[in-house]
């Protein structure tokens, strides 16, 4: 079974709102990984496992009202960056997301550096680096990579893995996330430039 076609896809959600056990147990291997990585990108570790089953049950409950405007993906990456931003305010952390984009003072992270409608003062390095793979095969660097990607904050973090990593499309994050396209890049932005010290640090000195 796959989903790599619209055709596929609309059998896939047939099957779904039919509760064809199955299917679900498909979805969830596909998206589980993903939606897990989502929620403690925004909630944290502590809450992660019980956001993200939440979630699963929101799916199973609501998947016979899925509208089809964007894909089944997009639609539980939705449900639950929903959950993992209810959970923070059950948790009496009231703070948007769009607040918790880690902006840092005094670097060149900072707000001197966008203009008011968020695009960059002055263009930034391209997000690539030479010979990315021989760079990724250094265990230690991956270590440094994976260390600052989980340093992140919440925002900043959950953008990337959505935009660089599932390469979902900025309206998407938009959506998913539900914060404006501006803010997506600003962020998206930041957390590539943070990684990129990283690397450019690893490179000179062979540490984080």
């Amino acid at each position: 079974m796959t989903t790599t076609t619209s055709t596929d896809e609309s059998e896939l959600i047939a099957q779904l709102i039919h509760g064809d056990d199955q299917a679900f147990r498909h979805v969830i291997a596909l998206h589980h990984s993903l939606m897990l990585n989502i929620a403690r990108a925004i909630a944290g570790d502590i809450f992660a496992d019980d956001i993200v089953q939440e979630a699963w049950v929101s799916v199973y409950k609501n998947i016979a009202n899925f509208e089809r405007r964007s894909s089944l993906k997009t639609w539980l990456l939705t449900i639950v960056s929903n959950q993992a931003k209810a959970r923070l305010r059950k948790e009496s952390r009231q703070v948007s997301l769009e607040q918790m984009d880690g902006e840092a003072t005094g670097s060149y992270l900072d707000g001197a550096n966008f203009k008011a409608d968020g695009h960059w003062q002055q263009s930034i390095p391209q997000w690539n680096i030479e010979s990315p793979d021989a760079l990724l095969e250094e265990q230690q660097l991956q270590h440094c990579i994976n260390r600052t990607l989980n340093l992140l904050p919440p925002a900043q973090k959950a953008a990337f893995i959505l935009r660089d990593i599932e390469q979902q499309s900025f309206e998407d994050i938009c959506s998913i996330l539900a914060v404006s396209a501006t803010n997506v890049r600003v962020l998206v932005h930041r957390a590539r430039l943070t990684l990129m010290q990283v690397i450019d640090r690893y490179q000179e000195t062979g540490s984080c």
